[in-house]
C-alpha cells in the first residue's frame, strides 16, 4: 500500500479534490509501476486518474457514519507535539 495516499473520509474540513486527485495519481503509480507516464500512455494514465478522482469523490459523498468528524487540525498539533 502506498504510504502516500491517506484516509479521506470523515475529517473537517472535508477532503479538497486536489487531496483526491492525488490520491488518484498514488494509486495510479503503485499500479502501474511507473512515476511517470510515456508519452504514448499519457492518455490511459489521465484518463485513469479522472476515473479514480471521480469514483474516489463518490464513495466519500456515499459513505455514512455516525462518528464525529475527526479534526486535521488536532492531528497536525498532535504530531508536531510529538516531533517537537
Amino acid at each position: 500500500m502506498c504510504r502516500n495516499i491517506k484516509p479521506l473520509f470523515n475529517f473537517d474540513p472535508p477532503a479538497t479534490e486536489a487531496e483526491i486527485t492525488a490520491s488518484a495519481v498514488q494509486y495510479v503509480r503503485k499500479v502501474s509501476g511507473f512515476r511517470q507516464p510515456s508519452q504514448v500512455n499519457q492518455v490511459v494514465w489521465a484518463t485513469a486518474v479522472a476515473e479514480i478522482t471521480a469514483i474516489t469523490q463518490q464513495l466519500l459523498d456515499d459513505l455514512v457514519t455516525k462518528a464525529p468528524p475527526r479534526s486535521r487540525a488536532a492531528r497536525a498539533q498532535a504530531r508536531n507535539a510529538r516531533r517537537f
